[in-house]
């Protein structure tokens, strides 16, 4: 059974809010009529996606533009696949080298672009939010430009679309891709299949706690989509477990927080390359010294 869920944020989430249900599986009708701040949201959810499944995905949108969630209270609708619905309004996107796109799209990509096949599911990471673009075309940059990938990191992987993105640029490369949080890896795995990238390795780690990633290091590139906080608790092990001459990409922060990530990450004797703004969401490249 699906349910809906009526609920109000702020206008500045409402992206972010959109990719988060969309990733679960659900859609979302926001009335902007009037410009109200907030914004009334219709959701609607497919009967796997708990309430406190919904408030774990919004949580953290809630302390970073500083709202209050609310109670969680989803009403139940009559049976119709609201989910196969909500994907037919997912149109193609492109980022970089990358078409991604879900199996409702029947079209072949344009000349010159990589398909990358991701549904909107349990897990982040459907390639239609700015952070994830940002990645994309920092990636793609970083092929264009010549450099050599063989050992790379997908933190905090969600559905695998950067980890797929970096073995289609670098197929001779070994790709780990890590999450905390279990039924991402799943994602991860089945979406490498359906991918044709076999190569890549999936695994839960809290962060680089996990043996089997502590071993895989270093790295020569780490990608990194989450959100600033953890970024900048993580900095010091980013430089620890990056390669010297390695590459990092870091996304998941707002504009406003860039200035404290990329400090963050100069005290642990990294350099800022570049600093590129989507919207409101900022990606950065940055190279630990040889």
């Amino acid at each position: 059974m699906t349910s809906l869920l009526r609920l109000a944020l702020p206008r500045a989430a409402l992206p972010a809010a959109e990719e988060a249900i969309l990733d679960l599986g659900g859609a979302l009708w926001a009335d902007t009529k009037g410009n109200p701040d907030p914004v009334p949201l219709e959701i609607t959810l497919p009967d796997a996606v708990t309430a406190e499944r919904l408030a774990a995905a919004l949580v953290p949108l809630a302390e970073v533009f500083g709202f209050t969630l609310p109670a969680l209270a989803p009403e139940a609708l009559p049976e119709r696949d609201w989910v196969a619905e909500s994907q037919r309004n997912l149109p193609p996107q492109t980022a970089g080298r990358f078409w991604v796109h879900g199996s409702h799209v029947t079209a072949a990509p344009p000349p010159g672009l990589t398909p990358l096949l991701v549904e909107a599911s349990i897990a982040f990471g459907t390639g239609r939010h700015e952070t994830t673009k940002g990645c994309l075309e920092a990636l793609t940059a970083l092929a264009d430009g010549g450099i050599s990938v063989r050992n790379a990191l997908d933190l905090g992987c969600g559905s695998g679309v950067l980890a797929m993105a970096i073995a289609k640029l670098w197929p001779r490369a070994f790709v780990l891709a890590a999450d905390n949080d279990e039924p991402s890896v799943g994602v991860t795995r089945e979406n490498a299949g359906l991918n044709g990238v076999p190569q890549i390795q999936a695994l839960v780690s809290e962060g680089y706690g996990a043996p089997r990633l502590k071993a895989a290091a270093p790295f020569d590139l780490i990608a990194a989509n989450i959100l600033a906080a953890p970024l900048i608790h993580l900095a010091p092990d980013l430089a620890r477990y990056l390669a010297k001459g390695g590459r990092a990409i870091l996304s998941g922060l707002l504009t406003t927080q860039a200035p404290e990530v990329i400090q963050a990450h100069l005290a642990q004797g990294l350099v800022l390359l570049e600093s590129r703004s989507y919207g409101e969401w900022d990606t950065l490249l940055l190279r630990k010294p040889v």
